[in-house]
């Protein structure tokens, strides 16, 4: 598994991370053993959320990894908070509660990223940063990133907060690849002009924020996922092709197709199946030409000016 620098940190981390959103489905053998194949296939960072399954996610995926010094050493651990009940919170209260309640449950002493998880309309810069600055010096997390965050509103985080961001979490997949076509149809008269996050992509890649693509395979907001869906036949035709020719599996040259992107990009994965999750990991060695990124990008719908 190829690695990478964590934004502008020294973070050495997988270029795939593990989402662990939904390892409350898994009983505790198969648990250990997703875990295991992770870890096996080099893929040793694991990310959470603390409102995933109400904060057992994150209690499976540390007994499920047998959560010890020596272990701890191994692996990369990130977590969220931010979403309360019925409401975001990014007060200091909030921030340093759910911080504490997340190294609780995953049985260590510190994170090695939180993320703040959904903006705040109710956010106050000092707030964060005072919470922050005691997570930073107590040791409980060492870095800092946000998610689903535009420009203007990480720059008003930035007027208080010291400590830079790593990390933005925002949905993107081949279908779901706005960030891109805005960029490519700047100025033009059609949908995929419309500037929906403030240039997020290329703000990230100038302030050194690795993106954190989540929910790689799906279209819209959770509708189904795109391989092998019958609403998407000339992608799936498409894909396959190259697939093909890589003798890999669609949902590598899926995961490839995202990889290939120059702002290196560190995709979520959120299956729980082992299989799936190796053929993800195959898309490090694949490096995709440029004609056959951009073939892939058009047969999904979006378009060249």
């Amino acid at each position: 598994m190829r690695t990478m620098k964590l934004g502008s940190s020294t973070l050495e981390v997988p270029i795939i991370a593990v989402g662990c959103m939904r390892i409350k489905s898994l009983d505790k053998v198969k648990a250990e053993h997703f875990v295991q194949t992770a870890l096996e296939e080099g893929v040793n960072f694991f990310e959470h959320a603390d409102i995933y399954g109400g904060g057992t996610c994150e209690e499976i995926f540390s007994d499920a990894i047998h959560m010890n010094e020596n272990i701890r050493e191994k692996i990369i651990l990130q977590s969220k908070c931010g979403i309360g009940k019925g409401m975001f919170d990014f007060s200091k209260e909030h921030i340093l509660e759910s911080v504490d309640g997340s190294l609780k449950r995953l049985k260590t002493d510190y994170l090695d990223i939180l993320l703040l998880h959904r903006p705040d309309a109710l956010v106050e810069p000092d707030e964060v940063a005072e919470a922050f600055n005691i997570l930073e010096s107590s040791g409980k997390v060492r870095h800092f990133g946000v998610s689903n965050q535009n420009p203007m509103q990480i720059q008003l985080l930035k007027k208080s907060v010291k400590q830079p961001f790593v990390a933005n979490q925002l949905q993107l997949s081949i279908t779901n690849a706005n960030m891109i076509s805005q960029g490519i149809n700047v100025n033009m008269e059609n949908d995929h002009a419309v500037n929906r996050d403030g240039s997020i992509l290329d703000y990230c890649r100038l302030n050194d924020i690795t993106v954190q693509p989540w929910s790689p395979f799906q279209y819209g907001f959770f509708e189904g996922v795109f391989l092998g869906s019958d609403k998407f036949p000339e992608l799936n035709q498409k894909i396959d092709e190259i697939a093909e020719k890589y003798e890999v599996s669609n949902t590598t040259i899926a995961i490839a197709w995202l990889l290939r992107h120059p702002a290196h990009m560190q995709p979520i994965i959120g299956t729980m199946n082992t299989d799936r999750l190796k053929d993800c990991c195959k898309a490090s060695d694949i490096y995709l030409t440029r004609e056959e990124w951009y073939a892939i990008y058009r047969a999904a719908g979006n378009v060249l000016p």
